[in-house]
């Protein structure tokens, strides 16, 4: 049976779309013949939502605290004017601006949207969908509606350690002997013929050399290119912590960044592996100009596992992808249980092959807790901080009467100082 009059209105009212009329207009309309039409009409006369078309182009990575731009094009293919507020959602990490905007697309026409993306966090960020609400021309009525269009930005590792990139190749160059300092006695590599000089290494004298010219000429020597570099990344319960400002796994990354940056200028090769209890990340066998990119890559989505690193797994996970000499760089923490129990028992597995140099960043809270005075709980914090500082220093010479290098610096630190050791390795000709 048809429905007339007032009847009818509020079938018409109940037929539209839930959220689109506020609850206490329905009472209103229902004696409000012409209102409620105009409703109906505006309802009718937007543009419709399911028949809407999303394409996204625009950013796939950006690194951590720089902004990446992501647009979206809306296409409409129906006959109506699309008169719209769209939400573009990501998740809340991606920091993204605006949130909403309002879209017109005349019928059978195109526009493009651009969203900022500033992200708080790495790894990978994710829009999760796109909702519509087309308002009629009146604007008294909508119909919503959303769509999935996926995209993904990848962020990156800042690398705020790039600004020491300068000045340590100035150093390799000195090392390597493209410049007017040279390192004289080092390394195995033949460089070339100069004029002795009182200091000289005698056994530097090419003595045939000397013999066709009117100088005593002497050798100079660069350190050895193409040695192995594996770095191992310990993503365990400790990388979880907190350092400064920073977890320590994201200052370890900053320093295996600058350090893959270092040694592939050098003509090193570089690998990498992330290994907790099992392998999180691995980069193998890139060339110099492909590493860097692959390496900050790989260690875009890591994060800390709250599990104690399998010492053991990680030994033998560094010794298959090290077969030959390879310089060994572990970065982890210098905590004295897992060390003791974990990494002491299998560490002549590795120094037995390979030159090791473990790095760890310190938390520059110790320190200035270390200094604190004043009253009687500054007393005790200062106490607390020292008896720390003793106990990583007395784990760092337990390391290094097994023959290895230790690093042990602050955030800030790290990375120039892991650098600085793998500069004096290779002046030493222990690479």
């Amino acid at each position: 049976m048809a429905l007339t009059g007032r009847t009818a209105l509020l079938a018409a009212i109940g037929s539209l779309p839930v959220g689109i009329l506020a609850p206490s207009w329905t009472g209103m309309l229902a004696v409000n013949a012409p209102l409620t039409l105009a409703i109906l009409c505006d309802y009718a006369m937007a543009a419709p939502v399911r028949t809407l078309q999303f394409t996204r182009s625009g950013d796939t990575s950006v690194r951590l605290g720089d902004r990446a731009d992501v647009q979206l094009t809306v296409t409409n293919p129906s006959r109506r004017r699309l008169r719209a507020q769209l939400r573009d959602a990501w998740a809340p990490s991606a920091a993204q601006n605006p949130a909403r905007q309002q879209l017109t697309v005349p019928a059978g026409e195109r526009r493009r949207l651009t969203t900022a993306l500033r992200p708080t966090r790495r790894g990978d960020r994710r829009a999760e969908r796109v909702t519509v609400r087309s308002y009629g021309p009146l604007g008294l009525a909508a119909r919503q509606g959303n769509h999935e269009v996926p995209w993904t930005v990848r962020v990156l590792p800042p690398f705020t350690s790039r600004k020491h990139l300068p000045s340590r190749l100035a150093r390799l160059r000195e090392l390597d002997g493209r410049t007017s300092v040279l390192t004289r006695g080092e390394g195995t590599e033949f460089d070339s013929l100069r004029e002795y000089v009182p200091g000289d290494d005698t056994r530097s004298i090419d003595w045939r050399a000397s013999a066709r010219q009117s100088m005593v000429a002497v050798r100079t020597w660069r350190p050895e290119r193409d040695r192995h570099i594996l770095i191992v990344l310990d993503t365990g319960r400790t990388s979880a912590g907190r350092v400064g400002d920073v977890p320590r796994l994201d200052a370890a990354m900053d320093a295996a960044l600058l350090l893959t940056a270092l040694a592939s200028r050098a003509g090193d090769r570089v690998d990498l592996v992330a290994y907790d209890r099992r392998l999180r990340a691995q980069v193998q066998g890139r060339s110099a100009n492909d590493v860097l990119p692959a390496v900050v890559d790989a260690l875009a989505p890591l994060e800390p596992s709250l599990v104690e690193t399998y010492a053991r797994g990680l030994a033998a996970t560094a010794l298959a992808r090290a077969p030959r000499r390879s310089l060994i760089v572990l970065l982890t923490g210098l905590d004295a249980s897992p060390i003791e129990e974990g990494l002491l028992p299998v560490l002549p597995q590795l120094t037995q092959r390979h030159t090791v140099l473990i790095a760890s960043p310190a938390d520059p809270h110790i320190a200035r807790m270390a200094t604190t005075r004043g009253s009687i709980e500054g007393v005790y914090e200062a106490a607390a901080a020292t008896q720390a500082q003793s106990q990583r220093l007395r784990t760092a010479e337990q390391l290094q009467r097994h023959g290895v290098t230790v690093v042990d610096a602050t955030p800030d630190e790290l990375a120039p100082a892991l650098a600085d050791a793998y500069l004096a390795l290779k002046a030493a000709g222990r690479l």
